[in-house]
């Protein structure tokens, strides 16, 4: 099959690494895989692949959220006929609301599409009703939807009345795994860790709401002040790409910060690194006493099984979709996560647990071969439906 894959940035966000992921092993299984990805100014590719990527230029984004968010679509919309053209795809697969919002606006405007799927991962709840209303047609339009866990494929049925097809991430054991690796250490020490402190707190994916990073702040401060052994503990935030506003909760986080008196930045207690490259995110992982996902809101949470696969306990939300995937699974620590108090309790559990010297049955059985091969499946149930363009 001739697939195209879309995703909406070039950065290292979880749905933008699925995607490549996804395509790679789809060419292993001997499909021809072109992804297509939104750029903005300056931005390249966080990592080395090797299928086609078509990078659609972005323009400096103005206005409010609102208005980002149209002049994305309007600019997809724009770019994607001659590329679609070009391309002769059997079949489209879109993993964000910016690509399923072009698609649909293209398919109503009259352009002759191959099917065309949508993963939804999760789903916001946005203050703005039109980006409520963006946000569902981006699903709706499609010609299938799936979902990367129980817990969503659930609230599309039950919320929406729409089926959805059970999918899932992978986790790439080649790149996550036990043991430091030569360099580890160095490219850890560069971000401004020491080398020696006391326990190593990591967050993946920045200051969010929905990753409940405030709260985890205010669970760390407390262990720092009451908890011998995490006196001088030190909170790793790595990541941060985003196009929405997070503004609320990064106000909140300095607030936290200026409260407890805990110093942000290198060879303090709180780093924030922002964007990583590609390989040292890892390194993090294997380097981390404890990675934390008190999230309250997740579409998979794939850190959380890629960081066991290095061996590293974790602290999740006892909430979906980490209630479906990691239940019964060793070197996992619980959380209320809208409990503070909860939090730290997990954190402690967590870094008492021992380090695990092989990846958990859970990492081998979520890989990217069998992700591909379910997609194959239902790109080929859907083709049968639903033909390619002759």
């Amino acid at each position: 099959m001739k697939i195209g894959l879309f995703t909406h940035s070039l950065r290292p966000r979880g749905g933008v690494v699925h995607t490549l992921e996804l395509a790679r092993a789809l060419v292993r299984r001997g499909h021809a895989v072109t992804v297509l990805a939104a750029a903005e100014p300056g931005e390249r590719l966080f990592r080395t692949v090797g299928f086609p990527v078509e990078t659609i230029a972005l323009p400096p984004m103005q206005g409010d959220l609102v208005a980002q968010v149209a002049q994305r679509i309007d600019t997809l919309v724009a770019a994607l006929p001659p590329l679609l053209a070009r391309g002769g795809h059997d079949l489209l697969h879109a993993q964000d609301s910016l690509s399923g919002n072009a698609l649909a606006l293209l398919r109503e405007a009259g352009h002759v599409l191959p099917p065309w799927l949508r993963t939804v991962h999760h789903l916001d709840d946005f203050s703005q009703p039109v980006l409520n209303r963006w946000q569902e047609r981006a699903w709706r339009a499609a010609d299938g939807v799936a979902c990367v866990s129980d817990f969503w494929c659930q609230h599309l049925r039950v919320q929406w009345n729409q089926p959805a097809e059970r999918m899932f991430n992978g986790v790439d054991l080649a790149r996550y795994r036990p043991g430091a690796e030569p360099g580890d250490a160095a490219a850890v020490a560069a971000l401004g860790l020491p080398e020696r402190t006391g326990p190593v707190l990591l967050l993946v994916g920045g200051v969010e709401e929905r990753k409940n990073s405030v709260r985890l702040l205010q669970a760390f401060a407390q262990l720092r002040a009451a908890d011998a052994a995490w006196a001088d503990a030190r909170l790793v935030v790595a990541g941060g790409a985003s196009m929405l506003d997070h503004g609320a909760a990064r106000r909140d986080w300095l607030a936290v910060l200026a409260a407890t008196g805990l110093a942000e930045g290198p060879q303090q207690p709180v780093l924030r690194t922002g964007p990583l490259p590609d390989a040292l995110l890892p390194a993090l992982m294997r380097r981390a006493d404890v990675l934390a996902m008190p999230s309250l809101v997740e579409g998979f949470g794939l850190a959380a099984l890629e960081a066991l696969a290095c061996g590293t306990p974790v602290l999740v939300s006892r909430r979906p979709p980490f209630t479906e995937t990691l239940h019964g699974t060793p070197a996992v620590a619980w959380c209320e996560p809208e409990h503070v108090a909860s939090i730290a309790t997990g954190l402690q559990q967590a870094l008492a647990l021992p380090r695990l010297p092989a990846p958990p049955p859970v990492c081998v059985a979520h890989s990217w071969a069998r992700s591909a091969a379910l997609h194959e499946d239902w790109y080929r149930r859907v083709l049968a439906v639903e033909p390619a363009i002759a």
